[in-house]
């Protein structure tokens, strides 16, 4: 049962999938972590493996840039493909103090600049929100291997260019970071009733202006790659 956006038939695609941004990250994860992992779809370039990861089935896809992005991906595979838990994993600018190069931010909540929850015709303003339990997983595990993190509001917003400083405002408001999928994601989550929680490393600080090298942003990567992987087990 493919879709305009993904070839894959039903059962292609484990009950547990990881989600970057980037898909050539997407197959970084099914080459250096799964178990004979299988390619499920190219369309569009958004590449997307399924395999073991001590012997637990999972998946990793791309979700691409932005909200309307990640909102379409996240969708059809919870709604199409039986999705239960989407676990994203991505960069993000600091934004709190608290924060710095290198953290790990377990996204509670995603503040956003999106109209994203527009079409739900809801009578006020909803607040997105991650998974408690994929959250309580995450933090287990940071706690248990020394992992330097931090738990709160993410802001997620429809632009990265943007035309005025807006950072001292969220910054006031005790948003931790920045990036550009996870309200959209929470939102398709909750509208499903399936999970759903965001997994970022600091890889650059809005406020102070620094910023990681490659070398390192792939060690740190790395980190927050297996947080994921420890919680997609625990849930596939």
């Amino acid at each position: 049962m493919s879709t305009p956006h993904n070839s894959a038939e039903k059962g292609d695609i484990a009950k547990v999938v990881l989600m970057p941004g980037d898909p050539l990250r997407a197959k970084v994860v099914a080459e250096r972590y799964l178990e004979n992992p299988v390619c499920f779809n190219e369309v569009r370039n958004m590449l997307g493996y399924t395999g073991t990861y001590k012997g637990k089935r999972i998946s990793v896809m791309g979700s691409g840039m932005g909200m309307p992005s990640i909102g379409i991906y996240s969708y059809e595979l919870y709604n199409f493909y039986e999705v239960e838990t989407i676990i994203r994993i991505g960069s993000a600018g600091g934004i709190s103090p608290d924060v710095h190069l290198r953290d790990i931010v377990l996204g509670q909540g995603a503040c956003t600049d999106s109209n994203f929850a527009y079409q739900y015709g809801l009578p006020g303003t909803i607040a997105p929100i991650a998974d408690f339990g994929l959250l309580r997983k995450a933090v287990e595990y940071c706690e248990q291997n020394g992992v330097r993190f931090h738990v709160g509001n993410l802001l997620s917003t429809d632009v990265f260019y943007n035309a005025f400083d807006y950072v001292k405002e969220w910054e006031r408001m005790g948003v931790l970071a920045t990036e550009m999928e996870a309200a959209a994601l929470y939102l398709n989550a909750i509208h499903a009733k399936k999970k759903a929680l965001g997994i970022m490393t600091c890889s650059d600080h809005l406020v102070t202006g620094g910023s990681l090298p490659a070398e390192e942003r792939q060690n740190t990567f790395t980190e927050m790659m297996e947080i994921a992987l420890a919680v997609a087990a625990s849930e596939a």
